[in-house]
């Protein structure tokens, strides 16, 4: 099976056969200290707050289409995305993956194990800022169906045949805090209602490099808790997109078919009081 993950060594072999542009989504100064030769630094991956509405996933479009071919990106150029290791950076390098996919990018995967792998394995890494050659790519309109708008969840919502899968952490899940950065940021707390949860983390396990994703077969028994299968229709959602890209990256790897993030998630729905959600502890617990 073809896979979006990608070993340090694989990479090591496209970097030096220059194939690749690589994107580092950590941090400025994290960067700075260190990252893989001839990375070219995108944090706002991770940072970018988006709404679902057509103005925001123009916007959404326009900014990272041009900044993407802005780091070298050409549509020829396999595209590799990195975090610090995969549970560290709330699934941002898989963000950049998702929003890859979003633009239709043809090439693209996520360096499994993040920086942490390629430092374990004693590769070489850098301090030195690079100036990419401008690359540039025309989006695809088709590859859009993976998003979903607030419309399409609220419309989910009266789909039996859907699930509409929460990942985000457990105190979010169970209403005491309404986002990873504090529990107050955003003006409800709760969960779409019907949703059932399987926290991010659980995509994951450790290995001597640090964490990576569980094998197929183990990520479609976690999926079996909450009665998806591989034809199973999955909606995502999170907080901003990025824990929720972490898991469509699972899901996807270990062969569910069809799986797409409600991108806005919880920072969207919770702010727009029309909205149903759902409070008090899930499962009549």
């Amino acid at each position: 099976m073809d896979t979006a993950l990608i070993s340090p060594s694989d990479l090591k072999t496209l970097i030096e056969a220059d194939l690749a542009v690589v994107i580092d989504t950590r941090d400025p100064d994290s960067f700075a200290a260190g990252h893989i030769p001839g990375a070219v630094n995108m944090h706002d991956i991770f940072t970018f707050l988006a709404t679902s509405d057509s103005a925001g996933m123009a916007a959404l479009t326009e900014k990272f289409a041009a900044e993407f071919g802005a780091a070298g990106l050409d549509g020829e150029k396999i595209a590799v995305i990195y975090e610090a290791s995969m549970n560290t950076g709330f699934g941002q390098s898989c963000r950049g993956f998702f929003l890859l996919s979003f633009l239709g990018y043809p090439k693209v995967k996520v360096l499994h194990g993040g920086y942490a792998g390629w430092s374990a394995e004693g590769f070489a890494t850098s301090t030195a800022a690079v100036a990419p050659a401008p690359g540039g790519f025309t989006p695809d309109p088709d590859a859009a169906k993976i998003m979903m708008d607030k419309d399409a969840m609220l419309a989910a919502l009266e789909t039996p045949e859907a699930v509409i899968l929460d990942v985000r952490d457990i105190d979010e899940w169970i209403g005491t805090s309404s986002s990873p950065y504090g529990k107050d940021f955003c003006p409800r707390k709760g969960r779409i209602p019907g949703a059932v949860w399987i926290e991010w983390y659980r995509m994951m396990k450790p290995s001597a490099h640090g964490p990576v994703f569980k094998s197929s077969e183990e990520v479609l028994a976690e999926c079996a808790t909450v009665g998806i299968t591989p034809d199973t229709p999955v909606k995502i959602y999170c907080f901003k997109g990025a824990r929720a890209s972490n898991t469509f990256l699972a899901l996807k790897e270990a062969g569910v078919k069809d799986v797409s993030i409600y991108f806005g998630s919880w920072n969207e729905w919770s702010r727009d009081p029309a909205l149903p959600i759902e409070q008090g502890l899930p499962y009549g617990a």
